[in-house]
């Protein structure tokens, strides 16, 4: 699978000790807790970006660089749910678009669509409205965090069965060492690499 320079180059590019700074910025505000939610695991919690309005800024500034550059013929952003509603809404709003959820099974009213899935220890089913995107319609996917990619595996096949163009997914932070990203038939764009 071929996949997108992590990095942009052409004019619209912020000075790299800007972009450098904004990133800097955004791994100071990510905490590390061991041993959670189970011993041998290290989760990277992004609480501290959101309490931080200069570190949440950053986040969304440089989605914002990305997708002007990389993808300027977006129609929608799609979060996840639950984080990907934090970065979601913010970034659509920036780019003049619309957001529509993805969300676990039974959260939304009206008539959904769904698609079911397998994680490490069991069964899930995500869904979106029936009406949410149009056939045709140019998406991205937002979360916070890619690990394993069954979630972000999931929400592409859902927009697929809707008839959507999946342009691409966004993350936070991205678990190289879970390899999510061979999973996800998407290119993935992620801010900060463990």
């Amino acid at each position: 699978m071929e996949r997108q320079s992590r990095t942009c180059t052409n004019a619209l590019d912020m000075p790299a000790n800007t972009r450098e700074a904004k990133l800097d910025l955004v791994k100071k505000h990510i905490k590390p807790y061991p041993d959670f939610p189970s011993k041998g695991i290290l989760f990277r919690d992004i609480c501290p970006i959101l309490k931080d309005p200069a570190a949440l800024t950053a986040v969304i500034d440089l989605f914002e660089e990305h997708v002007r550059q990389m993808q300027p013929q977006v129609e929608l952003i799609v979060g996840l749910d639950a984080r990907g509603f934090l970065f979601g809404p913010l970034l659509a709003q920036r780019l003049g678009v619309g957001f529509v959820l993805i969300r676990k099974k039974g959260k939304l009213p009206g008539p959904t669509v769904s698609v079911a899935y397998t994680l490490e220890y069991g069964q899930a089913e995500v869904e979106m409205q029936e009406d949410a995107v149009a056939p045709g319609q140019k998406v991205l996917l937002i979360d916070d965090l890619l690990a394993t990619g069954g979630t972000l595996w999931a929400a592409c096949e859902l927009l697929k069965k809707n008839k959507a163009e999946v342009l691409g997914c966004m993350v936070v932070i991205e678990l190289k060492d879970l390899h999510g990203s061979e999973r996800v038939e998407s290119t993935v764009f992620s801010l900060v690499q463990y």
